[in-house]
């Protein structure tokens, strides 16, 4: 089932974002709770989760509905944190490609024109992942700009 992540979600989907980004720190302070909660609450923040039979989160996506005057006033969407279960990508259940297509027809429904995600990865098998998702890597060339005060190194995500 997909659905959008509820207040219980929050332990899981963090597990799942240590996948992501190993070397993100750990914040004491509750800050991410507080932005998962900012994002339930937000009229055009989605954060969706794939679960299991038994309830068991496996993949989630995080998708940005952003309001727009140009294309006829439709929106848009960016797609973000895109994570599978490390232990169960790769195995053929299409996962990936499930929260994917969900999150795409959801912004479709909205009237989104487009949706456009970026990928820090390399790897060509998240590449053919993407594509396979029905995302092109020709239509559009992407900038990133980050604080020159930055302290970190963070050109993968």
């Amino acid at each position: 089932m997909i659905r959008e992540a509820g207040a219980n979600d929050f332990e899981r989907l963090m597990e799942l974002y240590a996948q992501l980004h190993p070397e993100d720190p750990a914040l004491a302070g509750g800050e991410d709770r507080a932005v998962f909660e900012h994002i339930r609450r937000s009229d055009n923040l989605y954060l969706f989760v794939l679960e299991d039979d038994d309830g068991r989160v496996q993949a989630t996506c995080y998708l940005n509905l952003i309001p727009n005057l140009t294309r006829g006033a439709a929106p848009y969407g960016i797609i973000e944190n895109v994570v599978t279960d490390i232990t169960l990508r790769g195995q053929g259940q299409g996962l990936g490609q499930r929260i994917m297509g969900h999150t795409l027809q959801f912004a479709w429904d909205g009237g989104c024109y487009k949706v456009m995600l970026q990928t820090g990865s390399r790897r060509p098998a998240t590449h053919n992942f993407y594509k396979a998702c029905g995302f092109s890597a020709t239509d559009k060339f992407a900038f990133v700009a980050r604080p020159p005060y930055q302290a970190d190194d963070r050109r993968n995500s």
